[in-house]
């Protein structure tokens, strides 16, 4: 049984916003304002609480107060895909747009995304933009990845991960439905983390997706967030890429050794900075065979850093190592920034065409042709 508390401004609301939220008290009330500043107003923001046993739904309804366009929903707990699925089906606008409790968006993130998909046919389903790192204050602190692709990613996607976090996706309702919205069966595994990339698979597998080349979004990575348990991440993603392999279109052998190699790097990366170097030594074995390099600048790059943190230590001392220096608040940045891509060796550069030419053969079978595709990639 679903509570519903709260009313709808809009009728027909261009954009729906799903936010899931659990125990998300310290944080709800900035991602809310981060959602009702868009410069695109026509939204209905619709949070989720996942069984909260903290003030995430007082702090909701008061928000609602002074913006009738907040709508709460109360659930049992049932974990991020089901809540997820409760604020699609609860939704109205034929756009859906999610947020995570903790992350926030640049004012502009919303209008940029539905003007991207408006001048596009129904088979693109979905638009993602790119993101910052934030900390616990809302400070910068680090970049995300900038490749981008477009069109039919579904080979691309699954080695590259082009969409990165699920606050990033703005995607038409009846796509999300028609594919069967998240999975939760992850959670019921204990593996609950990666259901966005999951979704964004499937989606991937039927639809083009687009993007907006800048930095809209504010990702929060913090201990204590589901994406800092590093041993659960690397298992869920595994498992994701093995379902998607056995489930998704038929790749070529090439593209499916692609996918098995980037969730061996992930999981190594993930172990090592877990510090659990006994779960990491199956993915560095089969890393290996394929890209040694890969494992031996993984090696040098966490010991130099640990190296690198002595000698500061060592030089300066540990009071004024841990100082905090001021940075910039993503709430405080004028415009968005547009990423800067990073050279990329040979060796990329040709994995992402034995990839892009993957995706050209498996669109063929789809309703937008790779000829077609490619005439409004070079509209755009």
């Amino acid at each position: 049984m679903v509570e519903s508390i709260g009313a709808t401004p809009h009728l027909q609301p261009l954009v729906s916003v799903v936010v899931p939220a659990f125990n998300a008290s310290p944080f709800i009330e900035r991602t809310l304002v981060s959602a009702t500043s868009q410069t695109y107003r026509a939204l209905e923001i619709i949070v989720v609480d996942d069984g909260s046993t903290d003030d995430t739904a007082r702090l909701v309804e008061r928000a609602a107060v002074n913006d009738a366009r907040i709508r709460l929903l109360r659930t049992a707990n049932r974990g991020v895909a089901a809540a997820r699925n409760t604020g699609i089906e609860a939704a109205s606008g034929p756009y859906v747009a999610f947020l995570d409790a903790d992350d926030l968006w640049h004012p502009a993130k919303i209008e940029k995304q539905v003007e991207a998909l408006e001048r596009l046919p129904d088979q693109w389903a979905a638009v993602y933009v790119l993101h910052h790192f934030i900390n616990l204050d809302d400070e910068l602190y680090g970049l995300g990845p900038s490749h981008l692709a477009r069109g039919y990613i579904y080979a691309r996607h699954l080695t590259y991960k082009y969409v990165g976090n699920g606050s990033s996706l703005l995607v038409r309702r009846q796509a999300a439905l028609e594919i069967g919205g998240f999975d939760s069966s992850y959670v019921a595994a204990g593996i609950g983390g990666c259901e966005d990339l999951d979704f964004e698979l499937r989606l991937a597998a039927r639809y083009c997706i687009e993007y907006v080349p800048e930095r809209l979004l504010g990702y929060r990575k913090y201990a204590g967030n589901m994406s800092s348990d590093h041993v659960r991440m690397a298992s869920a993603l595994s498992e994701v890429t093995r379902r998607s392999l056995a489930a998704g279109p038929e790749l070529s052998s090439y593209a499916a050794g692609s996918a098995i190699l980037a969730a061996h790097k992930y999981a190594l990366n993930q172990y090592m900075l877990a510090g659990n170097y006994r779960l990491a030594a199956a993915p560095a074995r089969a890393i290996l065979k394929a890209d040694p390099v890969f494992v031996i600048r993984l090696i040098l790059r966490t010991s130099a850093g640990y190296a690198k943190r002595k000698l500061l230590l060592a030089l300066i001392g540990r009071e004024r190592l841990a100082r905090p220096c001021s940075k910039p608040r993503f709430q405080d940045l004028a415009s968005s920034s547009r990423p800067t891509e990073m050279p990329k060796s040979l060796r990329m550069r040709r994995r992402a065409a034995r990839l892009a030419e993957a995706d050209a053969a498996l669109s063929s079978a789809h309703a937008v042709p790779v000829r077609e595709a490619a005439a409004l990639e070079s509209r755009v």
